[in-house]
């Protein structure tokens, strides 16, 4: 599969930026600001400006959830791993006390906290089979989709399609079993679930490092920390992607009150284009109180995780044309465009099921020190097992490589 619009060779010459799409980019942030702040609140704008952070993070760290895990999965490479962890780690530090206290900066903060419920688990599993099928996840399926890639195009609208369908089944999986919200923080306090948090991640680096030593006698040193390229032009340090999310994140809870989330907004998307078409989504039980009623009825500027995904389209354009590799490819065979649908219409699924995806319920979830978000992490992980299993049937590389790089 070779159908990508953001195609990258860390180890190639640096290429000559992109002027013409850096000044279109940089233009449509500063409109979408001016806008934003005059129509909404100056903490809208702040906030697609934060998104466009977040997807110039995104391109130029490369940072990886689904490959990450395809690689520790098939070829016992742990880099990825590491990095995840150190963006939770990070992360946790920096949310659990805040949430503990309940304000930031005097706004009311509130943790990412979902139930532990078999829907979670059954949301994750599937995403996590979406998520290597697709060959991205939340994120990374925005950031390559702007470029043009016909591939993450058509992720990108079948993670809505199966976003809008998961609303409309949301009162049946809500019927399973579950012990409903469970955050850590609240149960044990904030230090015992920070620790607690830091020692699950302990484990994890431990055994992926020991894993790796197994096959290969000493760990890779990660692309990322063999090229010397600007901080402008690209790539990051692997761990420097992490770091720079998780702080994006906790910049995100400062400004809105709430953690980084991105397919909410997916899901509002699909039910704005039903009820556009006709369909009465308004009368569905999920669309019909409380928040998700509230941003039915506004406009799409009004809702954070939209405009924040509109910055990351943005972010990335931009990271790309720095970068001297922006450029939309069209091509792409048939069954790995298969794949990539099929792939997005389980993403956007499980995310309703699950109560976010890899960003919601995983990374903010369990910086949260919400239960949740460590069930769709172990659940996601393995549906990623199999996803690795039946690529192939679709003509991908169980491995991964000859691949363009996944979010």
């Amino acid at each position: 599969m070779s159908d990508s619009s953001f195609r990258v060779d860390r180890r190639a010459a640096p290429q000559r930026a992109n002027r013409t799409a850096c000044g279109v980019v940089a233009g449509l942030f500063v409109a979408g600001c001016v806008y934003l702040a005059f129509t909404v609140s100056s903490r809208q704008a702040a906030l697609f400006g934060v998104g466009g952070l977040i997807g110039m993070t995104l391109y130029h760290g490369q940072f990886s959830f689904p490959s990450a895990w395809r690689e520790f999965i098939v070829e016992r490479r742990g880099a990825g791993i590491r990095s995840h962890a150190l963006l939770l780690a990070v992360g946790a530090a920096l949310f659990v006390p805040v949430l503990a206290a309940g304000t930031l900066f005097g706004l009311p903060v509130s943790a990412a906290v979902a139930p532990a419920s078999m829907s979670v688990l059954i949301g994750a599993f599937i995403s996590g089979i979406g998520m290597q099928l697709s060959s991205r996840c939340a994120c990374g399926t925005l950031y390559t989709a702007t470029g043009g890639s016909t591939s993450m195009l058509a992720t990108l609208l079948a993670f809505v399609a199966g976003s809008l369908l998961g609303t409309a089944h949301m009162p049946y999986w809500g019927r399973l079993p579950s012990l409903g919200p469970l955050s850590l923080g609240s149960t044990l306090g904030a230090l015992p679930a920070l620790a607690l948090s830091w020692g699950v991640l302990g484990v994890i680096v431990g055994l992926s490092f020991a894993l790796e030593h197994r096959r290969y006698g000493v760990p890779a040193t990660p692309a990322a920390k063999q090229a010397m390229y600007s901080w402008l032009h690209g790539p990051w340090p692997l761990y420097t992607g992490a770091l720079a999310l998780a702080i994006l994140n906790f910049v995100t809870l400062a400004l809105s009150g709430h953690a980084w989330r991105v397919t909410s907004a997916y899901a509002l998307w699909g039910a704005k284009a039903a009820a556009a078409a006709g369909v009465d989504v308004a009368h569905w039980p999920y669309w019909s109180t409380g928040d998700d009623a509230a941003a039915l009825a506004a406009p799409l500027s009004h809702d954070v995780p939209t405009v924040m995904n509109a910055g990351i389209m943005l972010g990335a354009i931009l990271a790309a044309a720095l970068a001297g590799r922006y450029g939309p490819v069209w091509r792409v065979p048939v069954r790995p465009l298969g794949a990539a649908a099929f792939g997005g219409l389980l993403l956007g699924y499980g995310a309703r099921l699950a109560y976010g995806s890899n960003v919601g319920a995983y990374f903010s979830g369990i910086v949260s020190a919400s239960v949740h978000g460590w069930i769709w992490l172990f659940a996601g992980f393995a549906g990623s097992a199999l996803g690795i299993v039946v690529r192939p049937l679709f003509g991908l590389e169980k491995d991964g490589h000859r691949r363009p790089p996944d979010m």
